[in-house]
């Protein structure tokens, strides 16, 4: 997916906006706390509580993100972990707390 991407932040209870489906991509997750929209940049309206600057990419191994504004959620299949963690440190991540994952 080419092109910037922007998450969106929103109280928990609104509805969902009708410019994110404007967005060739696009993604809603909702909490009790908050609603989180992934839409491309420019469908995401200026003055909003957003962070801008996203882009995708791809590594190779099957992962899938669940993310608010606040957390993300990042599953990987038990055999992926050795190449996802890998190549989270060859980009600069620390990863905390290993022993949890082979567990």
């Amino acid at each position: 997916m080419e092109g910037l991407y922007a998450i969106a932040k929103f109280a928990g209870d609104v509805e969902i906006p009708a410019w994110a489906a404007a967005s060739a991509f696009f993604s809603v997750t909702r909490t009790p706390e908050e609603l989180s929209v992934v839409a491309a940049q420019s469908s995401v309206p200026a003055g909003l509580n957003a962070s801008r600057g996203w882009r995708m990419a791809r590594v190779g191994v099957g992962i899938f993100v669940i993310s608010t504004f606040d957390t993300d959620y990042l599953l990987v299949q038990q055999e992926e972990i050795p190449v996802v963690v890998e190549t989270l440190e060859h980009a600069g991540h620390k990863i905390l707390h290993l022993e949890l994952l082979n567990s």
